[in-house]
């Protein structure tokens, strides 16, 4: 049975879900733990996605820069039409969660390089995550847990978890007090956490990516927040593509020392020299119901040689807490 009518902050952190995790953390949390909460919050729907549940699939390409391959040996940067398999998505465990709702959007990617490689990215529509480790989601989501008197969260509990996890309040007031995008094709999307590109050297340099949109960003006015419906977002997204390729720029920043690499909520200054690695071309969006990126599992730590992951415990965890989700929508709970 799904729980309706949660607050906005209920989608706020709705990404975590495999490298093992430092002793200390992994006491704190389990995979289980976290896909166990979330169903708490949201229920169950046999054969779907724990989290992010409520998508749409595309196919394009992605081609990158002679910039980019200087930094990364990554086939990504070879500078030819990678082909691309995207999900689009709203944070939750709700299939029919409003697309007014202002909760998190996600831009998935499976990158099909030669060889049989892949290489994927999971990111958001939020420049910071809503938690620093992982204690902090499963912590939100024992918050969020309805009332069976109510079928609400406590107010009280969720009162106390803000006040006692200040790493996840940024992202939250980031989402209150901004209108959601009036269509996947207008909004940016963030790598949230810091990874590595590795040279042809071995040369390492810490980077953050952005997808910013050449369609330009867009949100809602309060009016159309009122009123565009409950799923206009992949009508938008197929509507889009029959006039042509939808496409973002992949900005990326490098880091300098000092700058925080295992702290997602934390993003990195402006002034970040950035560069152009490419472009992700959309061509189609269709229904997920048997397409493509249904049965794709998009774990961001599916890395091919040339880009590496950060000690970010939150980037490490999901790799666990995504394949226990898989496992359960693979035999059809």
């Amino acid at each position: 049975m799904q729980k309706k009518n949660l607050p906005h902050y209920a989608f706020a952190s709705l990404v975590l879900i495999a490298l093992p995790l430092p002793p200390a953390l992994a006491a704190e949390v389990d995979a289980v733990q976290v896909v166990g909460a979330i169903e708490g919050v949201f229920g169950v729907n046999p054969g779907e996605r724990r989290n992010h549940t409520k998508g749409t699939c595309a196919v394009g390409e992605f081609v990158g820069t002679k910039e980019a391959a200087v930094y990364s040996r990554s086939k990504l940067f070879a500078g030819k039409p990678v082909p691309v398999v995207a999900r689009f998505s709203l944070a939750g465990g709700n299939p029919k969660a409003p697309d007014t709702a202002k909760s998190v959007r996600g831009m998935a990617l499976q990158f099909k390089l030669p060889g049989g490689q892949l290489h994927q990215m999971a990111m958001l529509n939020t420049p910071m995550f809503g938690a620093a480790r992982p204690k902090t989601f499963l912590d939100l989501m024992l918050a969020l847990k309805p009332d069976p008197a109510t079928g609400k969260p406590d107010p009280e509990k969720m009162k106390a978890f803000k006040e006692s996890h200040p790493d996840s309040l940024a992202q939250s007031q980031h989402l209150a007090s901004n209108n959601p995008p009036a269509s996947y094709a207008n909004s940016a999307y963030w790598g949230i956490h810091t990874f590595k590109f590795i040279d042809r050297k071995g040369k390492v340099t810490p980077v953050r990516w952005q997808f910013v949109p050449q369609d330009g960003e867009k949100r809602l006015s309060d009016e159309e927040l009122k009123s565009a419906g409950a799923n206009f977002l992949e009508a938008a997204l197929i509507e889009r593509t029959t006039q042509g390729a939808v496409r973002w720029d992949m900005m990326v920043s490098i880091g300098q020392l000092g700058d925080p690499e295992d702290d997602p909520t934390l993003p990195w200054p402006a002034e970040r020299k950035q560069f152009k690695a490419g472009t992700l071309s959309i061509s189609r969006a269709l229904a997920q119901k048997g397409a493509a990126c249904e049965a794709i599992n998009y774990d961001p730590l599916v890395m091919a040689d040339g880009i590496a992951p950060s000690n970010d415990p939150v980037l490490k965890f999901r790799s666990s807490a995504y394949a226990v989700s898989f496992g359960k929508r693979a035999a059809g709970q």
